[in-house]
């Protein structure tokens, strides 16, 4: 008997009034520029749900040969977010006509028209698991304000703790190294920079805004960053006795709270 094939869902990300972004614009570290100046054509998918759109300046396929030059959609929407700023609007499409891609970027599915199915849940941009991430980033200011009374409370103490915590993630480069590569493989890097960038900004306000001192504050944002790391790949780093020892390290196992939502 053949097995069914999950359909490909084609994601585009927007900025939070719906239109579509340059085409071009830093990617991986290179640098493309924009004349200063020029205005730069977009697309408002709000205005086009349920209906085609042809792309107003298409280029040549499949080249940036001008700040907007094609559509680019996602089928791994865990790097929507690699060309758009948080917060950003989901849309789920369907690329019409000619497509192409850029080798290396099998993801993408450029093309110069598409049908605009619907608008998507944000959860999407992190992913299959962004549903908990969301809910990680939610909780922080809350969690982050508890764990900043327990420093006030006990320095000495917290000090000690995390710091043993501390040593074993730089040691085991479970940020830095596993969920970096898992996110790679797995095609949530922008997932994955995103979320963390999130969770240290939280963290970092609400722990001053509690009073925790700059040490506190440094401590107790490489935890919310963990913690939402540790989340996102919950389901790529979990072979074997080792591996789940990392995963513990990202949603603080040896500190004095566990992970706030269940994976």
């Amino acid at each position: 008997m053949a097995h069914s094939t999950r359909p490909v869902v084609h994601y585009m990300a927007t900025r939070p009034d719906g239109t579509v972004p340059p085409s071009i614009g830093d990617v991986a570290g290179y640098a493309y520029p924009v004349r200063t100046g020029d205005p730069i054509p977009t697309v408002n998918l709000a205005d086009h749900i349920g209906r085609v759109v042809n792309h107003p300046t298409p280029g040549k396929p499949w080249y940036d040969e001008t700040a907007f030059s094609y559509f680019r959609t996602y089928t791994r929407p865990g790097e929507l977010l690699e060309r758009v700023q948080w917060p950003a609007r989901l849309w789920v499409v369907e690329p019409l006509g000619e497509t192409g891609t850029w080798h290396g970027y099998s993801y993408w599915v450029l093309c110069h028209q598409l049908r605009v199915i619907e608008e998507a849940d944000p959860w999407h941009a992190f992913g299959h698991r962004g549903k908990q991430v969301m809910a990680v980033l939610a909780q922080l200011p809350d969690l982050v304000r508890q764990w900043a009374d327990q420093w006030v409370a006990d320095p000495e103490g917290m000090h000690r703790m995390y710091k043993v915590w501390e040593t074993r993630v730089q040691k085991t480069r479970a940020l830095t190294s596993w969920a970096n590569c898992r996110a790679e493989y797995s095609r949530r890097e922008a997932a994955l920079q995103t979320a963390t960038r999130l969770a240290g900004d939280a963290a970092t306000q609400a722990a001053t805004g509690a009073g925790a001192d700059p040490h506190a504050v440094s401590l107790i944002q490489l935890r919310a960053r963990c913690l939402v790391a540790g989340q996102l790949m919950f389901d790529r780093i979990r072979s074997g006795e080792y591996e789940q020892s990392i995963r513990g390290l990202l949603l603080g196992a040896g500190l004095d709270t566990q992970a706030p939502v269940p994976a």
